[in-house]
């Protein structure tokens, strides 16, 4: 591995590429906070996807885009000196500090869950009015559950075992089903997401994450159907044509695949 000099220096040597890039590319001198955001959120997703098929080629290749994007918007801020780069650390640096009194200071924890608490007390005390303010409005739906449950636990809101939370999901499946036989579509969609939000609350105490869960089912499903797909081809026929027994036999080909 790199010694920290070699570490200070590549960081150094992207900086200067950096400057470099902005007072003499065309594409990179016309790019803003805004424009650059779609494409951060991209190669995030993209990094997600490395972590999940555990390429740790692809992870590097990744952190490095991701590193270039935090870059670029440091350089942004220093030209209309709001913040650069410097700032950046510095300010991630203090919060780090200032959120770990159990390491550079004399509060002491006993487990992970200390820690959690004590970070989203200190954070109601640094003026944040709800636990819930550091939850982004634009995460996916699925993820932005799981976050809200992770902060609400974070200060004592939470159920004592798994076994109650499975019966808070059994529950939530029989309201579900009620309203499906009464064909009520508003109900249904309402208590459609209260199952949603119960599973996801499930998973976190079997210790799940259900973003990468159900990622991992994507994958799964998709290079199965893809098999389905190149043996039906081998055959010259269409999907469409087929009958489900008939492609049941390849979709279990798949399987033990």
């Amino acid at each position: 591995m790199n010694s920290r000099e070699n570490q200070l220096r590549a960081f150094d040597r992207l900086l200067t590429i950096m400057d470099e890039l902005r007072e003499q590319c065309p594409w990179d001198k016309k790019q803003t906070l805004q424009s650059l955001r779609h494409l951060t959120i991209e190669e995030t997703y993209e990094l997600g996807d490395a972590i999940l098929d555990n390429d740790l080629d692809e992870v590097k290749k990744e952190l490095g885009d991701l590193l270039l994007h935090i870059v670029f918007y440091a350089k942004i801020g220093s030209e209309t000196k709001d913040f650069d780069i410097a700032d950046v650390a510095n300010d991630i640096c203090e919060k780090l500090i200032h959120r770990h009194p159990h390491i550079y200071g004399d509060v002491k924890v006993a487990n992970e869950e200390d820690v959690k608490r004590n970070w989203e007390n200190l954070k109601l005390k640094e003026g944040k009015k709800s636990v819930l303010e550091g939850v982004p409005k634009s995460l996916p739906a699925l993820v932005k559950a799981s976050r809200i449950q992770d902060k609400v636990a974070g200060v004592g809101f939470d159920w004592e075992e798994p076994q109650q939370v499975f019966e808070k999901l059994k529950e939530e499946l029989e309201e579900l089903q009620h309203e499906v036989a009464v064909q009520d579509h508003d109900k249904i969609e309402a208590e459609f997401g209260d199952v949603l939000f119960s599973m996801i609350n499930y998973a976190r105490f079997l210790n799940v994450n259900p973003e990468d869960s159900l990622e991992r089912t994507n994958k799964k499903f998709i290079k199965r159907f893809q098999y389905l797909e190149e043996k039906a081809k081998e055959k010259n026929k269409s999907l469409k044509d087929m009958t489900l027994a008939e492609m049941d036999v390849f979709w279990e080909e798949a399987k033990k695949l």
